[in-house]
């Protein structure tokens, strides 16, 4: 029998949002993490608020929602509020309730900087490493270090040069004129982005345009593939090398540290010797007077597994770009992009350590 269209709606609904959530659900899982996690950074959450006044948009519900814009690459604040509004498994994650107001878009940003003025993404970056590192899932001995260009929220037209210059506007006229910058020389002593000043001209490689950018690092433990460590700079020609050193420097003694032929440098194995790490770099052929790395760091079985090992650092910048939305940063600004930078790789490990914690 052909069933009727009912198009009346219903005034009540008796199902909970806890009861539309299927039980195997993954977000099930991250919610408990992510639970975990903001229970144990709710001392720093309460310094950033005032004991009086109106009170603001909860800051767990915001790091929540936040979280949710990483995983399901959601491209916008305004886009969220709207599928906040609708979406219930949003709206359970988050902690609103299925007839609660979802807030302003402007509000919502508004709210997100206080997080970005008070570092919360490093804070909740480390609380995630913390956990990891007492359910016993990290490697206290080997890590591999990586770093990716970030494209910045500015095009090529609009990097000028700083003496102003090249103000005029021979192809045209108004807020978007035409650049004609063929022939000439850019670089980041004369010439600037007016869109984002902070970013820098840059490429991984000859043969590729420079375009405004920021550069992102991370420092992986070899056992899971889980990141211990993550930053983002400013673009500059030794900003990863600098980076990773400095991440070096908290590594235990006797620890080894994997990476590409970009780090092989005196200089990068040279600070890593220091802090008495053992830099297990590949070899460039290339590099003139030789490799920094010789037989006495290659002919270990050490060395050959953690070159293996070590690619695995870039699956964590394809899933940040591919899913988290960092292909080209929305932001402006280095500390707005760090922030981001630094909560995508949150949202990351967050998606390893729920598929780690029933393997343990």
């Amino acid at each position: 029998m052909r069933g009727e269209t009912d198009q009346s709606d219903s005034l009540f609904s008796y199902v909970s949002l806890e009861d539309r959530v299927p039980k195997h659900h993954p977000l099930r899982r991250m919610r408990k993490l992510v639970d975990e996690v903001l229970t144990n950074m709710d001392s720093t959450l309460d310094a950033m608020y005032a004991e009086v006044g109106r009170p603001s948009i909860p800051p767990e519900r915001l790091i929540r929602a936040s979280l949710l814009q990483c995983l399901y690459t959601i491209r916008s604040e305004r886009q969220l509020m709207e599928q906040l509004d609708y979406n219930l498994l949003f709206r359970w994650f988050v902690g609103l309730g299925i007839d609660e107001k979802v807030w302003n878009a402007s509000t919502f940003s508004k709210n997100r900087d206080r997080l970005a003025s008070a570092d919360i993404g490093k804070e909740l970056f480390g609380h995630i490493v913390d956990l990891a590192r007492r359910r016993h899932l990290l490697s206290d001995g080997h890590f591999s270090v990586d770093g990716t260009l970030i494209a910045a929220w500015a095009s090529q037209k609009s990097v000028r040069r700083k003496d102003g210059h090249d103000d005029d506007n021979p192809d045209g006229v108004g807020r978007n004129a035409g650049r004609n910058f063929h022939g000439e020389s850019r670089k980041n002593d004369t010439h600037a982005s007016r869109t984002d000043p902070d970013s820098r001209l840059a490429s991984k490689s000859h043969g590729i345009a420079a375009r405004p950018s920021y550069t992102g690092h991370t420092m992986m433990e070899n056992r899971n593939g889980l990141l211990v460590d993550a930053d983002l700079t400013l673009a500059t020609g030794t900003a990863e090398r600098e980076t990773a050193a400095e991440m070096a420097t908290h590594l235990k003694s006797g620890a080894t540290v994997g990476a590409d032929k970009g780090y092989d440098t005196q200089g990068f194995v040279s600070a890593l010797r220091e802090s008495r790490v053992t830099p297990h770099v590949a070899q460039n052929s290339n590099r003139r007077g030789g490799s920094a790395i010789d037989g006495r760091t290659t002919r270990h079985e050490g060395y050959v597994i953690n070159q293996r090992i070590r690619k695995r650092i870039d699956e964590a910048f394809g899933w940040a770009k591919q899913i988290g939305g960092l292909r080209q940063t929305k932001y402006r600004g280095l500390s707005n992009v760090r922030q981001h930078y630094l909560l995508v790789m949150a949202a990351y490990n967050l998606v390893r350590l729920c598929k780690l914690v029933d393997s343990v």
